[in-house]
């Protein structure tokens, strides 16, 4: 029997057993997936998925995450970029809030001057 008619006569079964081991390994898949995200491909996908919820729109989010990575001059003001969540000089992504089209790679200084709705 082909999968697909396998699935389609046996769904509810398949549905329960899956609710059913969702339900009993919780904090194994929860350590699975922290885990997960302390690998590059796993972080790669997180900030990725931030992206994509803060609206910011690309055609290649590979290459944007790429350019991400190995900016480390404001594009704006040239400062020295610092990784994490603090400071001035953190790395931004500077975009436009109307159309979601990447702009470039700031400073958290120079991100929070620039008009949200700037033409491009």
């Amino acid at each position: 029997m082909p999968r697909k008619e396998y699935y389609a006569k046996h769904s509810e079964k398949i549905k329960e057993q899956v609710k059913k081991y969702y339900e009993e390994n919780k904090e194994k898949r929860k350590e699975q997936s922290k885990d997960y995200f302390k690998t590059p491909q796993g972080k790669k996908s997180k900030r990725i998925s931030k992206w994509k919820q803060r609206g910011i729109i690309c055609e290649d989010y590979d290459k944007l995450y790429e350019l991400y990575i190995n900016t480390w001059e404001c594009d704006n003001c040239g400062i020295e970029l610092i990784e994490g969540n603090y400071g001035s000089n953190r790395r931004c992504m500077d975009h436009n809030h109307k159309t979601g089209i990447f702009r470039n790679i700031l400073c958290n200084s120079c991100n929070s001057m620039r008009p949200d709705y700037e033409s491009d």
